[in-house]
């Protein structure tokens, strides 16, 4: 899984691996317009906050690619139209804005034909998919310091090859330890409700020959207080001066973790970090309730309850021991002074 791409620039199009169809089926997807990618991000085929990023920037390669303009500034309206409806797609992802924003600097910047321009977009797009990479490589390399021989460690939801260009962010120092001949074990949650741990954080590390032990969300505090686990590594979707918004049930496992005297990681890219603005900007999206009442194609709660289902919560800076960066394993009280 390690050396897979989940998204990427191919023969003109964007094409990705469909997240819904694993475990069960392995099946890429290719899309040839923005509006297409923003219903991938939004319907989750393509998920975790850097590849989201990185395809919703591909998306506006597309709508380069496809634009009709004869000028530079008529295609800069057809790219702030199509950024509009990809940054609608998925609220709470800090990179999807990022990558965005990146793609569109580029294209105000450069100079030349329209189809010169159009080309530095695509260039950038591939540009970041290719960082992306690098980025997850040097987490992995600076992570797996902190990692110890034997070492059982916590993850939540799926911060891996598919939550990523590839390689992944929290799963990252997990490969790189092994790599280097150390033991490692993880124990994944289930991660309702989509059960990104279950479905595909499991069959990332099974992949990869990695062990790995399923536990229930509500078993994370039993296990942590049990002393089952020796560190906590989870990935994020973005990242304030006072918060971590990650998968929905990371607050109250960083809490156990404090509780417990487990060290609680945080691995993510720079490109994650939105340290400009505070905690009450950041949006928590809230899904369909049909993703909790149905497990299966099969409904469990009696109809008429009603549903609260939000995808993210808020973690404060000070539950985290570090934050694992493509620049280094950083403290909380240094992420301003090492990352603007």
């Amino acid at each position: 899984m390690s050396s897979l791409r989940t998204v990427e620039w191919y023969r003109g199009r964007v094409r990705m691996i469909d997240q819904t169809k694993l475990p069960e089926r392995f099946v890429y997807v290719t899309y040839d317009n923005y509006r297409q990618v923003a219903k991938a991000i939004r319907e989750m085929v393509v998920r975790g906050a850097p590849a989201i990023g990185v395809a919703a920037g591909m998306g506006l390669a597309l709508a380069a690619c496809s634009s009709k303009a004869k000028n530079k500034d008529r295609l800069l309206v057809d790219l702030h139209a199509a950024a509009t409806i990809l940054r609608q797609s998925r609220p709470t992802a800090w990179n999807l804005f990022w990558g965005v924003d990146r793609v569109l600097r580029k294209a105000e910047a450069a100079n030349g034909a329209v189809s010169e321009i159009i080309s530095e977009i695509v260039r950038e797009a591939n540009l970041m998919a290719d960082e992306d990479v690098e980025a997850n490589r040097r987490i992995g390399e600076f992570g797996a310091d902190l990692i110890d021989d034997g070492d059982r460690i916590m993850t939540h939801c799926n911060a891996g090859t598919l939550a990523t260009v590839s390689y992944g962010t929290a799963l990252a120092p997990i490969r790189t330890a092994i790599h280097r001949g150390k033991k490692v074990s993880v124990i994944a949650t289930e991660t309702r409700p989509r059960l990104q741990g279950a479905k595909l954080t499991v069959y990332e590390l099974l992949s990869d020959k990695i062990p790995v032990t399923l536990i229930v969300d509500g078993a994370a505090g039993y296990t942590l207080k049990s002393h089952l686990v020796n560190k906590v590594i989870v990935g994020a979707d973005r990242i304030t001066a006072s918060v971590v918004a990650n998968k929905v049930g990371t607050y109250p496992i960083a809490l156990a973790a404090k509780a417990n005297g487990v060290p609680f990681y945080v691995a993510a890219p720079t490109s994650t970090f939105n340290l400009r603005n505070d905690s009450s900007e950041v949006k928590i999206e809230e899904r369909d309730a049909a993703e909790v009442v149905n497990v299966a194609g099969k409904r469990i709660p009696p109809k008429g309850v009603k549903v609260f289902n939000p995808a993210f919560d808020l973690t404060p800076v000070e539950l985290v021991t570090g934050f694992i960066t493509e620049k280094g394993v950083i403290d909380p009280s240094q992420m301003k002074m090492r990352l603007q």
